[in-house]
């Protein structure tokens, strides 16, 4: 009975891997060479099976969703990175390369069903239209928004849409109910999190991501910390998944001097292309210290591995998440789009740091989060010894190929004493909540602090502080009254910051966050000796 099952739908399979090709060349005729192939006066059986499933198939069939199923199964079997973008997708996958979208310009949380407004973007539209922290939606032109179980995703289509445009919102502010008519307009979406003087002469910047202005705002960083006396940084790149190659090329020329060679790329279909320093930088002899973890990936690594081999900064923290693998992206014929890896990037002495990816895309990425409960993350971080072959930077150190970038001043990954509790109130994003009301209830208070160094020095977290806390958490169903002292410490090590981001955004958080950060008081330990 099985075999003949199987007999059954063996056709069926067939037709759907041969639909891949021929779906596939259609979608990129425009873009790819060698499109003769994919259309000859010959009818291919790939059409032909095409045309029968949708003319003779039993139940009616969406074709273009088949498809792009099919294309997706046939990724799968590329590498992790090559991915299809459909186009309802791709929108927002484009604004975050270009570094902005349209839309009013307010950062939201959603609490009781209502969305909540938790910051104004300076300036901006909604800025300008009068919106205020603690603004609750009602409704957004005449879709009611509260109440209904309205997520994130629909609340960012209402507000988004093409600048010029208006979108009218009903809001609700100390129990009376207002109207306003706001104006899209370009919000710009920061590559900087975070960029200040940590000390008379040690700079601390941060980057999330590697954009088309992603460049342009690190020069505005760097020469305003410049004017204020840098001479040693901190380059934050925790988390950073990468992005533009060429952004993060443009960075590293800022510190390495002369023609020296900062990576290089090729393919079998790419020639090797190399990308070298081309002028004098800005940070060519100040001492350099970057941050990495397992969250740093792709244009990240480029830079960080060639500093690296050019033994010009200091890396801590944990292995580099290891993707050396260059994708180009394609525009199809339905606005949909193919990221597609077309070479690999290599560090100046010609490390490919590309981790193995055979076991396929489950296996690759669980391969991040088992580090957390390795010994890896809690020991040591160099890449296994077995890698293939062993590489010196120019100043001797020795580094491997495979895996990663290892750092030179390993800091674990503390899980010591985190129970399922602690996890709750992370997961349900219970602290955000708790800074975003604590923030309402005591303004006055919060907003005589000038700078976020005021807030470290004079806020302190009181007892009582903690029993709301521990009362907002109760609401939820988490009992966090047991908690070990450890805990209760981590936890309001991240409290504090959460609320200085009511205050003054990224930078207060991190600023905040970095004065109990473990990678950073290494690094400041390193930068003082």
């Amino acid at each position: 009975m099985n075999k003949k099952k199987i007999q059954i739908w063996l056709p069926l399979i067939f037709s759907l891997t041969l639909i891949i090709g021929m779906y596939l060349g259609y979608k990129m005729r425009d873009n790819m060479p060698g499109k003769s192939f994919f259309f000859t006066e010959k009818r291919r059986p790939v059409q032909e099976i095409m045309d029968l499933i949708m003319n003779r198939y039993v139940d009616e069939v969406q074709m273009n969703t088949l498809a792009d199923t099919a294309i997706e199964a046939m990724l799968s079997k590329l590498d992790p990175h090559s991915v299809f973008i459909p186009a309802q997708e791709l929108q927002q996958v484009n604004e975050d390369l270009v570094g902005k979208f349209f839309g009013i310009g307010i950062e939201f949380n959603i609490f009781d069903d209502t969305l909540h407004v938790i910051n104004v973007l300076k300036d901006g539209p909604g800025f300008k239209a009068g919106l205020l922290t603690g603004d609750q939606f009602l409704k957004v032109d005449y879709s009611l928004v509260a109440g209904n179980k309205t997520n994130a995703d629909v609340f960012r289509k209402l507000l988004r849409g093409e600048r010029g445009t208006k979108v009218t919102i009903t809001y609700l502010r100390n129990l009376t109910k207002k109207q306003i008519t706001i104006t899209r307009d370009a919000i710009p979406l920061s590559s900087i999190d975070a960029s200040y003087m940590m000390t008379k002469e040690i700079g601390y910047i941060r980057l999330n991501k590697f954009s088309a202005i992603t460049y342009r705002e690190f020069m505005e960083s760097l020469e305003a910390l410049k004017k204020t006396g840098l001479q040693k940084l901190i380059l934050d790149l925790r988390g950073n998944g990468g992005g533009i190659l060429d952004e993060a090329v443009e960075i590293a020329d800022e510190f390495l001097e002369g023609d020296k060679l900062i990576t290089y790329t090729e393919g079998k279909h790419i020639e090797k292309k190399e990308y070298r320093c081309r002028r004098n930088g800005q940070f060519e002899k100040g001492t350099l210290i970057v941050l990495a973890d397992e969250g740093t990936a792709s244009a990240s690594e480029i830079l960080i591995g060639a500093l690296q081999d050019w033994d010009r900064a200091t890396i801590i923290g944990r292995r580099t998440f290891g993707k050396g693998l260059v994708q180009e992206q394609f525009d199809l014929s339905d606005k949909s789009a193919l990221r597609l890896t077309i070479a690999r990037y290599y560090t100046p002495i010609g490390r490919s740091i590309q981790r193995p990816y055979t076991q396929g895309e489950k296996a690759y990425y669980d391969e991040i989060s088992n580090r957390s409960f390795s010994t890896e993350t809690k020991i040591t971080d160099s890449v296994n010894n077995k890698a293939e072959k062993v590489y010196k930077t120019k100043g001797g150190k020795i580094v491997h190929s495979k895996g990663g970038i290892s750092p030179d001043y390993f800091i674990a990954i503390d899980t010591s004493g985190f129970t399922k509790n602690t996890a709750l109130i992370y997961n349900k994003d219970i602290i955000s909540d708790f800074a975003y009301r604590f923030y309402l209830q005591n303004k006055a208070q919060l907003q005589s602090f000038k700078t976020p160094h005021d807030f470290i020095l004079g806020y302190t977290f009181t007892e009582r502080n903690w029993n709301q806390f521990t009362q907002l958490a109760a609401k939820d169903s988490i009992n966090i009254t047991l908690i070990s002292a450890k805990e209760k410490t981590d936890l309001t090590n991240r409290i504090k910051p959460s609320i200085a981001r009511q205050l003054w955004r990224n930078e207060g958080f991190f600023e905040v966050l970095n004065n109990s950060d473990n990678a950073v008081k290494k690094a400041l330990e390193l930068l003082n000796k």
